[in-house]
């Protein structure tokens, strides 16, 4: 069923409106994660509602499930207080016309929001403690009663251009890019981190050396598995993270792609994780119903230390 949202982003809109996206860091200041929690419960084809410098501006469909993310680039200054891993929601935009200021009604707008803390205070400003909060679709109708967008555009606008994949690619292929350009690192050690990108050469053979089939199937057939970093590729800060063997699991397509999302993830005694956040009906579908808390056997203190990150920074907890 879709839900409906409202995200106070003044700070940022007009990097995340122009991008494609909502990035949040994972915890505020004092180290809580319950303000930024409603990142991982948005889902695709949610519609979100823009409220940045005192108004409603854009309305946005949700395009793929949130996923762990360097801070952006583009944030400059503005996010220097955030931790560089947060979550990154895709959402495809489009304008509010006119733009909706909603402090004129906001006392007929409070009390359609759903329970908890509204996203606009009691005197019609935003609530700053707030940042996406679930509104519900009789708020989301009265905000823009007298107000248009494109729904059509926005209901045929393609997601993959800013999904998890593209937006992926697209940071790696920045990564790649400084690594072809710098002086300091040899030819051999530049063509063994691309092929480490792609799961292949030096670290594939690394990884399968402490693991040679997929931790959760039992899939022993090389051709049909993935050497999947646990730190992504994307993330480490350095030539040794991304060929360390220690740093990656061999899994089936499936699970790497699972793990990869942060929707799955191991305890250090190899026991399975899953993410509230993944579909009991994906589960069923993929046969993995009893996966949480499956045995895959103990890791090493090296493989340990990775997945502590990943369980902190990528697993939807």
């Amino acid at each position: 069923m879709r839900q409906y949202w409202w995200v106070n982003h003044k700070q940022t809109s007009r990097h995340e409106i122009g991008g494609g996206y909502l990035w949040s860091p994972k915890k505020d200041a004092v180290g809580n994660s319950a303000r930024y929690r409603n990142m991982l419960r948005a889902k695709p084809d949610d519609l979100v509602l823009s409220y940045a410098h005192a108004q409603i501006g854009n309305v946005g469909r949700v395009a793929d499930f949130a996923f762990a993310d360097p801070r952006p680039d583009e944030f400059g200054r503005t996010g220097d207080r955030w931790e560089v891993a947060g979550w990154r929601l895709p959402v495809l935009w489009t304008p509010v016309t006119p733009p909706v200021k909603t402090k004129p009604f906001f006392k007929e707008l409070r009390p359609l929001f759903m329970e908890g803390l509204p996203p606009i205070n009691a005197i019609g400003n935003g609530e700053q403690g707030v940042y996406l909060a679930e509104i519900g679709e009789p708020a989301f109708r009265r905000t823009l009663r007298d107000a248009a967008y494109d729904a059509e555009w926005l209901n045929k606008a393609d997601p993959s251009r800013v999904a998890f994949e593209a937006v992926k690619e697209v940071e790696e292929e920045q990564i790649a890019k400084a690594i072809n350009e710098d002086p300091s690192l040899e030819a051999t050690m530049k063509l063994q981190l691309q092929h480490g990108r792609r799961g292949q050469g030096i670290f594939r053979e690394r990884v399968r050396a402490l693991g040679s089939q997929c931790r959760i199937t039992g899939v022993s057939n090389h051709w049909l598995l993935i050497a999947s970093h646990i730190k992504p590729w994307r993330f480490c800060s350095n030539s040794i993270e991304r060929l360390d063997g220690a740093n990656g699991l061999m899994l089936t397509p499936d699970c790497d792609l699972l793990f990869d999302r942060g929707f799955i993830s191991f305890r250090d005694d190899g026991r399975v994780m899953v993410s509230p956040n993944l579909d009991n009906e994906i589960v069923s579908k993929l046969k993995l119903e009893g996966l949480d808390g499956f045995p895959t056997g103990p890791f090493t203190p090296q493989q340990a230390h990775y997945l502590a990150w990943h369980r902190e920074q990528v697993f939807k907890k």
